[in-house]
């Protein structure tokens, strides 16, 4: 395996993707009857996931993503084609990002290109999408949408720019985060409720209430390597907190998806703490494999406490997901400190930048072109990642959300 620039030289054998959830595989299963691989430096041992207590010691610290997961795909119509509506980020401005699909007869999906701008995506209840402008220059797959509700008078609902005080307005420079404290939360303006469908908003600026909308006729995002729909309660983890906003991820954070409440219990009863943050992951480039956009993260002061208290007592940061590791080393300085932290970030985890904060990344496996493969790098360095691959594929490991998963420690 090489550095990503270069290509990688292995590939996911098609079987070896996780199909249905763990639980489903067989009678009596729980979420956490999923394999551990464990590597320290390019010494690799293979573990069940019940045995995570184990290898953690008292005074460790695990930093956990509590972002609930949407029922972020929509059906709709683009003219007289079908299109699945994949709803990614929600801007500062009440637009979305969103990337539209193409139904592909099997019950997933299909990239199709973005736009025009102007295109307008009839959803349910009357809802009309209409498409403004592509995310990021270069690249049609995400495009900023504005969700008009059943009898605003036209699609040019007026706003600002995609993301108010975000990045989009000064910005993230350099893989710094934007945002002050962890009351940011781009809460939508209260609306009120029509006479059309039972719960429906419309809100004074004719804004469509997407949230509300997807809890009615959304479902879990869902990629071809699945065998078939599951609930979205499959798809939260048991750190999963409502957002007050509605505000969720557009794809699970599926790293902590093996935890159980027992599990969570024996880790605190041998002195292991949990450390909540939040980091709202927008739609995967499950295709392209391109880096991640900017998303909305927050952590919280006595969250930032407990990292810096850890380090000083001599104990682990372990972050459980990718996501976690971005939220905290976006809110951590250059001197290692974390300060609570709220906003957006643009950061993006390399082994040029390192990280400042975590010691070891609890994650799930990656496909060799994922931007993340730079990530664990900068945690335990290429030279472990190869090695856990390795044994990974020689160990018939399985891949994706509902897959085994892989713990480094550096």
């Amino acid at each position: 395996m090489r550095a990503l620039a270069r290509g990688r030289a292995w590939s996911v054998p098609e079987e070896l993707s996780a199909r249905v959830p763990a639980e489903r595989r067989g009678p009596g299963l729980g979420r956490d009857a999923v394999r551990l691989l464990v590597s320290r430096g390019t010494e690799v041992t293979h573990h069940a996931f019940p045995e995570l207590p184990g290898l953690l010691c008292a005074g460790d610290l695990l930093l956990v993503n509590t972002s609930p997961t949407l029922a972020a795909a929509a059906d709709g119509r683009l003219g007289s084609d079908r299109v699945v509506v994949h709803f990614s980020t929600r801007g500062e401005d009440g637009r979305w990002a969103v990337e539209l699909r193409a139904p592909d007869g099997r019950g997933t999906t299909r990239p199709r290109a973005g736009g025009p701008a102007g295109a307008v995506v009839e959803l349910a209840e009357g809802v009309r999408l209409v498409l403004e402008e592509p995310l990021a220059a270069g690249s049609e797959r995400l495009w900023w949408a504005r969700a008009v509700a059943s009898g605003a008078r036209d699609g040019r609902v007026r706003g600002g720019n995609a993301l108010g005080g975000g990045p989009h307005d000064g910005g993230a420079r350099d893989g710094e985060a934007t945002g002050t404290d962890a009351r940011d939360g781009g809460t939508a303006d209260a609306g009120t409720r029509d006479g059309g469908a039972a719960g429906r908003v419309v809100h004074p600026s004719g804004v469509a209430d997407v949230p509300g909308l997807l809890r009615r006729h959304g479902r879990p995002i869902r990629y071809a390597y699945t065998e078939r729909d599951q609930p979205l309660s499959a798809y939260q983890t048991v750190f999963a907190l409502p957002g007050a906003d509605g505000a969720g991820s557009a794809e699970m954070p599926s790293a902590a998806r093996p935890f159980t409440p027992r599990l969570v219990a024996e880790l605190v009863s041998r002195g292991v703490q949990f450390a909540p943050l939040t980091l709202h992951t927008g739609v995967a480039s499950a295709e392209a494999h391109e880096p991640p956009y900017p998303e909305r993260f927050a952590v919280p002061e006595a969250s930032a406490r407990l990292v810096n208290a850890a380090r000083a007592g001599g104990g682990r940061v372990v972050a459980v997901g990718t996501t976690a590791v971005r939220a905290v080393e976006s809110a951590a300085g250059a001197d290692g400190i974390v300060r609570a932290c709220a906003g957006w970030t643009d950061l993006v985890v390399t082994p040029g930048r390192g990280v400042r904060v975590v010691d070891g990344l609890l994650t799930g496996l990656h496909e060799p072109e994922a931007s993340h493969l730079l990530m664990l790098e900068a945690v335990a360095g290429r030279e472990a990642v190869e090695r856990g691959y390795e044994e990974a594929l020689a160990g018939r490991y399985l891949w994706h959300e509902f897959g085994d998963v892989h713990l480094l420690l550096r």
